[in-house]
């Protein structure tokens, strides 16, 4: 009964912290939020970076991927750890691994080795003031019915968890003739929880320790050796679709947000990143209050990584923006010059010689690789995402700097226009930079920058992408032939910068759109209707060998989702249930309803061999009543089929057709 009791009252306890990433919404149960992350022994640096993650190389053990189950089974050596630490960067989710810990031990599920576990709260923890660990235990469970001595006899049945290492406001170096032997010991609360980590009291005791990479190093001179290192990896593949649906619990809505995703690889490689799913799925959300649908959803991947930006720093102190600025301005340098390089492990010297070295920034942007015993090399670092790196390394070129800045920032220039020619000509891993630098000089991405993280962007490049844009479409034409668009690229750049405008400007001199052999997702199709509806003097469209995709080929059959715990999965948690798909539109959908647009010069559309089906047919139909400028259509080797046919037949009577050529 004690053990219940207790175990009700540390998870009421554990419930009160949300950290950034959990749903903001309250759940009547824990179980039908929770989506498993995936946690691993094995050294990152042993197998690289998975989904452009950067690991912190940290782990030990089994090597086999693994849960909140296997967190205190034996390791290889046959030994069951008493010492575990969790390793995850801000947003990977530490605390809601604490809390699926001790939801599970209280109902009894897992963890029953311990008949008690204690949580401290190391961000909430108030100095100074003098406790003994029977008083911590006190405090932490004021309703237990058994004196806190008896419950520390048994000391081997008690775990403790110290979640956020890396917030403990105090010196870690203390003597050890000043810590604690015995658990009625009254001490300064730092000697107290110093003398738990080092195991001068209750040593038969586990605990369970959450911290960020940059702490390692500090952790590690506190505790005795021999502790288990696991790391999350954040959410793989099939979790990620899995979140969606628990975050919108609405199958159509779920169904709708996850494919937006999927067909973005950005956002979808970055969704490996918990919070970054949380920050993609509430940002979706509002998108869907305000439509019945996210075709035409205006936020760009750039938007959502500000976004993102802003709920890392919300609860930093911003009376002084001049050092945020010049923190970002040197962090944005570092990544830059990676990205030239090819690089994405930078030593100690290179943070240190850049002023990165500040502990309430830092963490939020790089992990830290601390060097396993034997190892000569000292710390090193990495961005968390392969695509952080390049949403900074673009940043480098438009954050605005002073004087002083500039001197600081070591050799590489803020050439906008060798990074164009650069990807022009051969860097073509340079294409994500590029995408955010046109995301980032929009007018709604300065102002949100200025307002919500005040940071000052500087606009002066967008002429400098406009020109670099129109030039290397001239270079493309023939000389006497109609200039032309065509390379998927440019549609994505103007599609990421979103601004009507920009892209009337950028594509004004153009009168052909020409794309070969491409596959399009739903984002491509997404890209090239934005710019085709803002394309007033398009009058050839040609598109041979493309082919529509309105999620990945690999899901296009029914599939299963773990339930979560919903009726019809006979209430258990995870049950698989084969439901079906909302029904999608005909795969042209998007480029009809876009070449449609009022102010349409559209005369000639070519769709050879892009595999079209009489699905198709309805929609170039309502394209051939409606446009009457359109007078060639050229479908060749389609599958059309007689129904097909009779579709197009339809169209082709309609009094507004004036097509004079189908082939």
């Amino acid at each position: 009964e004690h053990r219940r009791d207790s175990r009700q009252h540390m998870v009421r306890e554990s419930h009160q912290d949300r950290e950034l990433g959990t749903c903001p919404r309250e759940s009547p149960s824990f179980h039908s939020r929770f989506t498993t992350l995936t946690i691993s022994r094995e050294p990152q640096s042993k197998h690289g970076a998975r989904d452009g993650v950067m690991g912190t190389g940290q782990g030990c053990g089994s090597g086999a991927a693994t849960t909140t189950t296997t967190l205190f089974e034996p390791g290889r050596d046959g030994q069951t750890p008493q010492v575990v630490v969790l390793v995850g960067a801000p947003g990977m989710g530490k605390t809601t691994m604490v809390r699926k810990v001790m939801v599970e031990w209280r109902e009894g599920t897992l963890q029953t080795q311990f008949d008690f576990v204690f949580c401290i709260d190391c961000k909430a923890i108030v100095l100074p003031m003098e406790a003994s660990v029977a008083d911590l235990v006190s405090q932490c469970c004021p309703g237990l019915r058994v004196p806190a001595g008896k419950i520390l006899d048994d000391q081997k049945r008690i775990l403790f968890i110290f979640d956020g290492f890396e917030a403990l406001g105090f010196s870690l170096v203390q003597p050890k003739a000043e810590l604690s032997s015995h658990p009625r010991e009254v001490k300064p609360l730092e000697l107290t929880l110093m003398s738990l980590l080092k195991k001068t009291v209750l040593p038969e005791a586990s605990l369970l320790i959450t911290t960020r990479p940059t702490a390692l190093g500090s952790l590690r001179r506190c505790l005795k050796g021999g502790e288990y290192y696991v790391e999350i990896l954040g959410f793989l593949a099939a979790r990620r679709e899995e979140y969606f649906h628990k975050y919108f619990e609405n199958p159509s809505k779920a169904d709708m947000a996850f494919r937006f995703a999927r067909g973005n690889e950005i956002l979808y490689s970055l969704c490996v990143i918990p919070v970054m799913s949380w920050t993609i799925c509430t940002i979706l959300e509002q998108e869907l209050c305000r439509k019945k649908n996210l075709l035409e959803c205006s936020k760009a991947t750039t938007g959502m990584m500000m976004f993102y930006l802003s709920q890392l720093l919300k609860h930093r102190e911003r009376d002084n923006p001049q050092v945020l600025q010049q923190f970002l301005l040197q962090l944005s340098s570092l990544a830059a010059e990676g990205i030239w390089k090819h690089k994405v492990l930078f030593e100690e010297k290179d943070i240190k010689d850049r002023g990165l070295d500040q502990p309430d920034l830092l963490p939020f942007f790089l992990n830290e690789r601390i060097p396993g015993e034997g190892e000569d090399c000292g710390s090193v670092y990495a961005f968390t995402h392969l695509h952080l790196q390049e949403f900074f390394a673009a940043m480098f070129y438009v954050l605005e700097d002073d004087g002083a800045m500039v001197s600081s920032l070591g050799r590489l220039e803020k050439d906008v226009n060798k990074l164009l020619e650069s990807y022009n000509k051969s860097r073509r891993d340079l294409n994500v930079t590029v995408r955010f630098l046109f995301g980032l000089v929009s007018q709604k991405s300065i102002e949100y920058m200025d307002k919500t993280i005040g940071c000052r962007i500087s606009p002066r490049a967008r002429e400098e992408l406009l020109e670099w844009l129109q030039g290397r479409h001239r270079g493309l034409s023939h000389p006497g032939q109609a200039l032309k668009v065509s390379e998927m690229d440019t549609f994505h750049f103007l599609f990421e910068m979103n601004e009507k405008i920009f892209a009337q400007t950028a594509l004004g001199p153009f009168t052909d759109l020409d794309l070969q052999d491409t596959k399009l997702i739903l984002y491509d199709q997404m890209a090239l209707s934005f710019c085709i509806q803002h394309w007033a003097g398009l009058g050839c469209v040609t598109l041979q060998g493309c082919s529509f995709h309105w999620q990945d080929p690999e899901a296009e059959l029914d599939v299963s989702v773990p339930c979560s715990g919903v009726s019809g999965a006979g209430g258990h948690p995870n049950t698989p249930v084969v439901r079906r798909r909302e029904e999608l539109p005909c795969p042209i959908h998007l480029l009809c309803q876009a070449l449609r647009h009022r102010d349409s010069a559209l005369q000639v559309l070519r769709l050879q061999w892009c595999r079209l089906s009489e699905s198709c047919c309805a929609e170039l139909a309502a394209l051939l009543a409606e446009h009457p400028g359109l007078v060639r259509l050229e479908l060749g080797d389609s599958s059309l089929g007689d129904g097909g046919v009779r579709l197009l037949c339809e169209g082709l009577r309609a009094p507004g057709c004036r097509l004079r050529v189908l082939r």
